[in-house]
């Protein structure tokens, strides 16, 4: 039987170069797909930039986008997304951005087609929120950051 894939709708703005990929995976079992620079934008050492896409989207319904950074720009020149991963709703129709910040030792240019975050659609599962007296017990309990050790 084959597998129904979600459809992700993308439309670009009337700005954005025609020449310019819509967001595609890289690879056959890549999990993100990439997303492109809409413009140049210098972003300083310790500096941060809203980066355009051109991109609006709209999410198959029970999922969200999960902007995440890539791995080349992270190692090779510290470039990172600063909310990791952001998050975008399912009922979002604004333009896609990604906010990148330098953790390199130079400053980067980002240039007009540049791949600069992958957008990974995942299902999201809502919850009933459920007012509690008490919670079952674990054998972690309530231990928290490194408590596991290295």
């Amino acid at each position: 039987m084959p597998v129904v894939k979600p459809i992700l709708k993308v439309r670009r703005l009337g700005d954005r170069p025609k020449h310019l990929p819509l967001p595609a995976y890289g690879t056959e079992g890549a999990a993100g797909l990439d997303l492109a620079a809409m413009e140049s934008v210098d972003i300083p050492v310790g500096g941060r930039a809203m980066v355009r896409t051109g991109l609006e989207i709209e999410l198959p319904p029970g999922h969200e986008g999960q902007v995440r950074p890539r791995s080349g720009l992270a190692w090779r020149h510290g470039i990172t997304v600063l909310n990791t991963p952001g998050t975008i709703d399912e009922d979002y129709r604004g333009e896609i951005k990604v906010l990148l910040i330098n953790h390199g030792h130079e400053p980067y240019r980002i240039t007009l087609g540049d791949r600069i975050a992958q957008l990974v659609v995942a299902p999201v599962t809502h919850v009933l929120v459920e007012d509690a007296e008490a919670l079952s017990g674990s054998s972690r309990g309530g231990q928290g950051f490194g408590h596991t050790g290295r």
